[in-house]
């Protein structure tokens, strides 16, 4: 499954967020996804990882979670819905790279109010788009990871292969002989 940019890239950066250890130094995570805008303050950290832990968490599910059978789509959406609302800046087109696209604030806006608009848009776009079900958790034991499921089928479970295997093996393994 094929997103625009916003859509599948600052989704994709909302899971990063969602799977940053607390600790971690989250400029690493914004570059890696896009976001070149100054790096935020502390205060702007703190801010993304409560906008991470309390807001964009919830939108992929359960931890530890069967993404498929996660959250019923009226809980998905009303979650999404309260970060458009806590997000909420006025969309304009921009040319600064000469081709018309679609921006969730002014261009000058700080970095900490972009990434939030960028995320509660983008989640409400795949939500809309590809389907809530594309928002998920791993559903290997002991794995939290959440992602966006970009798969052609939708069908995902796991955060990567690696993760996959290592399920496959385990049940495998667990098999009376």
């Amino acid at each position: 499954m094929q997103f625009n940019h916003y859509g599948g890239e600052a989704a994709r950066l909302a899971a990063g967020l969602v799977n940053a250890l607390p600790d971690a130094d989250l400029v690493p995570v914004l570059r890696a996804h896009g976001v070149l805008r100054p790096a935020p303050d502390a205060a702007g950290v703190r801010e993304l990882r409560r906008w991470a832990e309390q807001g964009l968490a919830r939108c992929f599910g359960a931890s530890g979670g069967r993404p498929l059978d996660g959250l019923a789509l009226e809980e998905r959406c009303a979650h999404v819905n309260a970060l458009l609302a806590t997000a909420s800046t006025t969309p304009r087109i921009s040319l600064h790279d000469g081709t018309p696209h679609l921006h969730y604030g002014p261009e000058d806006q700080d970095t900490v109010v972009h990434v939030k608009a960028s995320t509660a848009a983008a989640l409400a776009y795949v939500v809309c788009s590809a389907g809530a079900h594309r928002l998920g958790r791993c559903a290997r034991a002991g794995c939290d990871t959440a992602y966006v499921d970009t798969s052609r089928a939708g069908r995902r479970a796991y955060c990567s292969v690696r993760c996959a295997n290592n399920d496959a093996v385990a049940r495998f393994r667990a098999k009376p002989a």
